[in-house]
């Protein structure tokens, strides 16, 4: 059930007869279509919509009506969109936002104070602790704690509640990864459609040249490992060597092995996968893996959730899966 509440949070009632389609990690926004017959005022900006103990949806922050179609579309930002669009400074004289403490403490010195009593981070202590963990320069506050929970091998889950209060709240959580690749077997008879791709001839050296003229130019080898990690050290030699240059002179020396990083994991060898994910029956989160072996084949696939994309049309369900690197060649 679709649920629209005023300005102060204080529910007003079901939205009926509406379509909404939610973007949660991808556009990261909501559009709520209704027809233009079933508009009332409170269909108005800075309402919210939303399903509630899920994350599907947001503030109203759009309205497009279209008289030749009949319809009125209701659009915003959803909950990771407003997270997206915080960011995380440095303090003054810093040059690096760093943190201590336990996850659900250190999230909720991050967000609550930016998000005026809406967003609540669970109070429940997760025994995980980060150490001085240093976020990257100007980063979103949404990208930060996604990079900072991946880095203790938990994920964000978040879900619209009341409990017992006089009006609703968001409800932030770190939770861990779960990984369901082993508990899946792609066969001829699993009846679950899926892809797989696995490109072993990807480069595995790259030569970085930065700022500078010739002999002074900023020169750094970056080398691809087995695991897929990246270091300064080389692994594959003779035959298996492949090597490509990637000249960048507009960014800083600090901040160019990012780049050049970032841009050789592009080029490396990768496993492209994917399946449908709405038949397995299981509640997968942005972040969990999911995967499997092909018996056929032999390959072997996993990768974390990305992205869902929540519909609900004519009040029927729908959810769209979408893994890391979809899209990718």
């Amino acid at each position: 059930m679709v649920i629209l509440a005023d300005q102060d949070l204080r529910e007003i009632g079901a939205v009926k007869d509406a379509n909404l389609t939610v973007d949660l990690n991808g556009d990261k926004n909501f559009v709520l279509q209704i027809a233009r017959c079933n508009w009332r005022p409170e269909l108005t900006f800075s309402n919210y919509i939303y399903v509630m103990d899920t994350e599907y949806g947001g503030i109203i922050g759009e309205i497009l009506t279209d008289t030749a179609l009949d319809y009125v579309e209701l659009r915003g930002l959803s909950w990771r969109g407003r997270l997206k669009m915080k960011v995380i400074e440095p303090i003054s004289g810093s040059d690096y936002k760093k943190v201590s403490g336990e996850l659900h403490e250190v999230m909720k010195s991050l967000i609550e104070p930016e998000f005026d009593g809406l967003f609540s981070v669970s109070r429940k202590d997760t025994g995980i602790r980060v150490d001085n963990y240093q976020f990257e320069r100007y980063c979103t506050l949404y990208d930060g704690i996604v990079k900072m929970l991946e880095s203790k091998g938990y994920r964000m889950q978040l879900s619209f509640r009341r409990d017992n209060r006089e009006t609703g709240y968001l409800l932030i959580e770190a939770v861990p990864v779960v990984d369901y690749s082993d508990r899946i077997e792609l066969s001829k008879d699993s009846r679950i459609n899926y892809t797989m791709h696995d490109k072993r001839d990807g480069v595995n050296h790259l030569i970085v040249a930065g700022k500078g003229e010739m002999q002074d130019r900023m020169i750094l080898h970056l080398y691809a490992q087995p695991d897929g990690s990246i270091s300064t050290t080389q692994h594959y030699k003779g035959l298996q060597e492949i090597t490509q240059v990637y000249e960048n002179t507009s960014t800083e020396t600090e901040e160019l092995r990012s780049k050049a990083e970032e841009y050789f994991r592009k080029l490396m060898n990768k496993k492209s996968f994917r399946m449908d994910i709405a038949k397995l029956g299981i509640e997968a989160g942005i972040g969990d893996v999911v995967g499997g072996r092909d018996y056929l084949t032999g390959l072997y696939g996993a990768k974390q959730i990305e992205n869902i994309i929540y519909e609900k049309i004519d009040n029927v369900e729908f959810k769209t899966y979408k893994l890391e690197g979809d899209g990718e060649e």
